[in-house]
């Protein structure tokens, strides 16, 4: 009868272990999977749009400052955030991580000023340009 309970007692503390082994690669693969997200987000284009474009518009030609483009984002992303110019674009570098739901907001604020995400590993950035579309 002894032999029974210290098998089953052994039987038992390798199901918790397991069930600790499970619990921690889950954990790790929500983070991978968070991870693979925010780099998606960058690598999926949307449709194209049909510009709607009014008379003032047309006529305006304007450049972008480097201040424009600050702030057209919420204070709590532009902290986030280094903006340098080169050439004719407006560089957009995070300075630390963003996560999947502030990388989709910036994404979607650059796009919608007719930039995009460059994918380049460690240099990886948003680029806006200066001359309005």
């Amino acid at each position: 009868m002894s032999t029974d309970k210290e098998k089953l007692n052994d039987l038992m503390s390798k199901v918790d272990k397991l069930i600790a082994d499970l619990s921690k690669t889950s954990e790790e693969l929500r983070t991978v999977s968070a991870s693979l997200k925010s780099l998606a987000v960058g690598q999926i284009t949307q449709p194209p749009v049909t510009p709607q474009v009014s008379v003032t518009q047309a006529n305006s030609s304007k450049q972008r400052s480097l201040d424009d483009i600050r702030m057209s984002f919420p204070e709590e992303l532009e902290s986030r955030l280094g903006f340098e110019e080169k050439g004719d674009y407006i560089i957009i570098k995070p300075k630390q991580f963003l996560g999947s739901e502030n990388f989709a907001k910036i994404a979607s604020a650059v796009r919608g000023m007719g930039g995009e995400y460059i994918s380049a590993g460690k240099d990886s950035h948003f680029r806006v340009p200066k001359k309005k579309a």
